[in-house]
């Protein structure tokens, strides 16, 4: 099994888990009794030059632990402060030690929307994603067929939640493009053996239909990198481990935005 099938195995048995302490008709019920959203994370991306979404990640599979001490309130409040578009949090517990509780503090204790990071792999994902707070989830090609994907992007918008749709190949952003996904993301990290190539957000962006939101996600390190990146038209960028290791996330964000 790839590290992602290993995600993705995981997640199944966390829904499994969840669902013998709040029902999927409960939980399904509680979030559309919610006030729907109105996609803040979409907007946020469509604004002119490019958005920031920035992560707050503990640790990973690839780097192990980052952030021993992880004060994730006080990095989403950095985040803001600088001027981040919006805040990915990992939620998936076991290889990137994320929790459902980040997230939940993250929303409630920010003004600006947040994405769920974690492996989508069953509904019942979205109406917890929903019930947390956030304003986004994530959809992986690599671990959903298209049929499955275009029906998690109709309840999300049934929600008013928006759905980044991750791509890593040319098969996986025609699927993508087909399941009608209005965002789209090329990882640049391979997720079979977690090697990062950010020539893939170039060689793949000429894929992306017009009027479909474009974000390059991994390998971010400088400003260089988001120069090219937007020079290639991406309307955003994701960006986790540069600033979760820089020594002064705020002056690192703003280099990353050329305002160093």
């Amino acid at each position: 099994m790839t590290i992602l099938d290993m995600l993705a195995q995981h997640a199944r048995e966390r829904v499994a888990l969840a669902k013998k302490f709040i029902s999927f008709d409960d939980v399904k019920q509680q979030a559309l009794s919610l006030p729907k959203g109105d996609l803040p994370f979409e907007k946020a991306l469509a604004r002119d030059g490019l958005s920031y979404i920035c992560e707050c990640k503990k640790a990973s599979p690839s780097k192990g632990l980052i952030s021993e001490d992880f004060p994730y309130l006080d990095i989403a409040r950095q985040y803001e402060e600088a001027g981040a578009d919006c805040i990915s949090v990992l939620t998936e517990p076991k290889w990137f030690l994320g929790s459902e509780q980040y997230l939940k503090e993250i929303a409630a204790e920010v003004s600006i929307p947040c994405l769920r990071k974690d492996f989508t792999v069953h509904e019942y994902m979205i109406y917890e994603a929903k019930l947390l707070g956030a304003s986004a989830v994530l959809l992986i090609c690599s671990i959903l067929p298209a049929d499955l994907i275009k029906q998690y992007i109709g309840i999300c918008d049934e929600l008013g939640l928006s759905a980044l749709v991750e791509a890593h190949d040319e098969d996986e952003v025609k699927i993508a493009v087909s399941a009608g996904a209005r965002i789209i993301g090329v990882n640049n990290r391979n997720l079979s053996d977690f090697t990062v190539d950010t020539g893939n957000s170039s060689r793949l962006r000429e894929l992306i239909p017009k009027g479909t939101l474009f974000v390059s996600e991994s390998g971010v390190r400088d400003r260089s990198d988001t120069q090219r990146l937007e020079a290639i038209g991406a309307d955003a960028v994701l960006v986790g481990e540069a600033l979760m290791k820089a020594e002064n996330i705020p002056a690192k964000l703003r280099e990353l935005k050329g305002e160093a």
